[in-house]
C-alpha cells in the first residue's frame, strides 16, 4: 500500500503537469475551448516578421553598433528636392539615450519613426545589445548615471564616427525629433563653428545651457572640444544633472550656446508634449518660467511651425506625431510660414526659376481660359439674340448693307 505522502506527491505532480500542459497549449494557440488557431495565422505572422527584416535590410547598413541610413525616406511623388539636398549636405548622427529595459518599450518606436531621417543612428545603453543594436558604455542605470552615460557616448561617437557626420544630436528615448527641421536650423552654419543648439535654459551657466529632455546638437568642432576638455582635465564629472554639467563643460572649452528660434522668435526645441505647450496653464511658481532663456509663449505661438523636438512622447504617440508631421495635410493651402531657403543651396535658385516659370504658365493659362470663356459667352449671347428675333428679322440681319 502506498503511503499518504506518496499519494500527495503524485497528486501535486499531476496538478503541476496539467497546469504546465495548459500553459503550453495556450502559448501554442489554443483558446479556452481547445480549438486550434488556423495554421494560416502562424504563416501570416511569420511572413510579416520576414517582411520587417527585409525592410530593415533595405533601410539600414549596420556598422559596429551604429545604423547607417541607406536612403532618405519620403513619399513617392512628393517634391523633396530641398530636403534631399539638406540630407546630403547637413549630415547628422543621432545618438539616443536608452536602457536595457527601454530597448523594447521605447527605443524600438524611435527606430521605426524619426530616427530613419538621421544619417546615422546609435542607441546608447549601459549594456551592449548586438541584435538591436545598442552600444553599452559600462555604466549603471539611473538618473545619477546620466552624465556618465552622456560623457562616454560622446567619446564613443567621436572615436568611431567623428568623420562620418557634421553634427551630433543627443536625444532621449522619449523625445520625438523632426530631423528635417533640424537640418534647416543648422544649414546656415558650418560644422567648424564651436556651437551647439537646443532649448536654452539660463540659470547656473553664464551663457545658458540646453535642456536635456528636448535634445541638443553639437557641431563637429564642439564635439572635438568637449572630448579634448576631458583629456586635458578642463572638464570633469561635476554633477549628475546631465544637461547642466554638459553646459558648464562646453562653456569652459569655448563652445557657444546658439539661438535655435525661428525667424519670428518661436522656439524649435520643446521640452514637453505638444498639448502641454498649447493648452497647459503653468502656475507662476512653476520652474519653467524662471529657467527659459527667452520669453515664453503659450498657445498656438508656443512653438515654431518648423519645430525640431518634443519631449515625453511615449510608445504609440511616436507614430501619431510621425503621421501628423509627414502625412496629414490640409487641402488647398501653401505653408503659411515660408522662411528663407538656406544660403548656398542650388534648389533655391532653381526653385525661384521654376516658380517664375510656373507663374508664367499659370498667367498664360488664365488668359487662355478667359479668352475661351469670353468667346463661348459671345457665341452663346449671339445665339440667344438670334433665337429671340422673328424669321424675317433674322434674314434681314444677315443681308449686307
Amino acid at each position: 500500500m502506498k503511503s499518504p505522502t506518496s499519494r500527495i506527491s503524485f497528486c501535486l505532480g499531476f496538478l503541476v503537469g496539467l497546469f504546465t500542459l495548459y500553459l503550453f497549449l495556450r502559448l501554442a494557440g489554443f483558446d479556452k475551448n481547445f480549438s486550434v488557431r488556423p495554421i494560416s495565422k502562424w504563416v501570416e505572422q511569420y511572413d510579416h516578421h520576414l517582411q520587417q527584416e527585409d525592410e530593415e535590410k533595405d533601410r539600414w547598413k549596420k556598422e559596429r553598433s551604429a545604423l547607417f541610413n541607406l536612403k532618405h525616406p519620403h513619399h513617392s511623388g512628393e517634391d523633396s528636392r530641398l530636403a534631399d539636398e539638406l540630407y546630403k549636405k547637413v549630415r547628422i548622427l543621432c545618438w539616443v539615450m536608452t536602457s536595457t529595459t527601454n530597448l523594447a518599450k521605447r527605443a524600438h518606436y524611435v527606430k521605426d519613426t524619426w530616427s530613419r531621417h538621421c544619417n546615422i543612428i546609435v542607441f546608447v545603453s549601459s549594456v551592449s545589445d548586438p541584435d538591436f543594436p545598442a552600444v553599452g558604455v559600462n555604466t549603471s542605470e539611473g538618473r545619477d548615471q546620466l552624465y556618465w552615460k552622456t560623457i562616454r557616448a560622446f567619446h564613443y561617437v567621436h572615436k568611431h564616427y567623428g568623420d562620418d557626420a557634421d553634427w551630433f544630436l543627443k536625444a532621449d528615448d522619449d523625445t520625438y525629433v523632426i530631423v528635417d527641421n533640424l537640418r534647416w536650423v543648422l544649414a546656415n552654419h558650418t560644422p567648424d563653428e564651436p556651437i551647439y543648439y537646443g532649448r536654452r535654459f539660463k540659470p547656473y551657466v553664464k551663457q545658458g545651457y540646453m535642456s536635456g529632455g528636448a535634445g541638443y546638437v553639437l557641431s563637429k568642432e564642439a564635439l572635438r572640444r568637449f572630448v579634448q576638455g576631458f583629456q586635458t582635465k578642463v572638464c570633469t564629472h561635476t554633477s549628475s544633472v546631465e544637461d547642466l554639467a554638459m553646459g558648464q563643460c562646453l562653456q569652459k572649452v569655448g563652445v557657444l550656446a546658439g539661438d535655435s528660434r525661428d525667424t519670428v522668435q518661436r522656439e524649435t526645441f520643446n521640452p514637453f508634449v505638444p498639448e502641454q505647450h498649447l493648452t497647459a496653464q503653468f502656475p507662476n511658481s512653476f520652474w519653467y518660467w524662471s529657467y527659459c532663456y527667452y520669453p515664453i509663449s503659450m498657445g498656438p505661438n508656443c512653438c515654431s511651425d518648423l519645430s525640431v523636438s518634443f519631449h515625453y512622447m511615449h510608445d504609440a504617440n511616436m507614430y501619431l506625431l510621425e503621421y501628423y508631421v509627414y502625412h496629414l495635410r490640409a487641402f488647398g493651402y501653401k505653408y503659411r510660414y515660408q522662411p528663407p531657403t538656406p544660403r548656398g543651396y542650388t534648389y533655391e535658385q532653381s526653385n525661384s526659376k521654376n516658380a517664375a516659370a510656373d507663374d508664367d504658365v499659370a498667367d498664360k493659362k488664365n488668359k487662355y481660359d478667359t479668352q475661351e470663356k469670353d468667346q463661348k459667352e459671345g457665341v452663346k449671347s449671339k445665339k440667344e439674340s438670334d433665337d429671340s428675333l422673328p424669321p424675317a428679322a433674322k434674314q434681314s440681319e444677315h443681308v449686307s448693307v
